[in-house]
């Protein structure tokens, strides 16, 4: 019974780490380092995640009309060490953020720098190897 019950656990280790592995992504994968993005919209979501950070921004566009997008960040732990914390991202907050979109033209993007209406600036820094964070 031991035995059975040993292998089951190593069983779903091994699946465990097969989904973190999966989940977690170069940047080349997913995003375009030539699709630059400056999106002006209001925080409506913050998330610390493993193993990333997740922003969520709905911006309107001249007509009104409200696109909502979900933007990648660094890990928890990076943001954290640069002193962030969720009430950092209060949401409602009016935000510029800049950063990639991902390939596939949706809106998702790997942010780099968020900057709030009063002018500070947070990077949040995403995992493009080619962007270094901006404090």
């Amino acid at each position: 019974m031991r035995i059975r019950i040993n292998g089951l656990v190593g069983i779903a280790a091994i699946l465990l780490g097969a989904v973190s592995a999966w989940a977690h992504h170069s940047f080349a994968a997913e995003f375009d380092s030539s699709k630059p993005v400056k999106l002006q919209g209001t925080i409506v979501k913050v998330e610390f995640i493993n193993p990333h950070t997740w922003i969520h921004v709905d911006v309107k566009d001249s007509e009104g009309k409200v696109a909502h997008w979900m933007l990648e960040g660094g890990s928890p732990n990076a943001l954290f060490r640069r002193g962030a914390s969720k009430s950092t991202f209060p949401i409602g907050a009016a935000v510029v953020v800049e950063g990639f979109q991902a390939k596939d033209g949706s809106n998702f993007a790997n942010a780099r720098d968020i900057t709030f209406a009063d002018g500070r600036k947070f990077s949040v820094g995403g995992s493009n190897p080619d962007e270094q964070p901006n404090h």
